[in-house]
């Protein structure tokens, strides 16, 4: 298991200190994928709004960015 880190930047950005233990990359990946779209939920419901370039960046154990999740990534926007 490695240590993922994931900072979310949107309109307040916020370091994770903490991670989370995952078995891999892809599995981080997931895991930011789901928290974007909770995120974007969330902030849809509260402002009627979502900025699709809001982000999370995943870091690993070593400091590294290994991939970046954004909103407009993992939604669809339909008319």
């Amino acid at each position: 298991m490695s240590r993922y880190y994931f900072h979310l930047y949107n309109d307040v950005d916020v370091a994770d200190d903490e991670g989370k233990e995952l078995p891999n990359l892809e599995s981080a990946i997931d895991w930011a994928t789901t928290q974007a779209r909770e995120l974007a939920g969330e902030i849809l419901k509260e402002n009627g709004r979502i900025t699709l370039s809001h982000r999370i960046d995943v870091e690993d154990e070593g400091g590294a960015v290994v991939a970046t999740v954004s909103i407009r990534d993992v939604v669809r926007v339909e008319s």
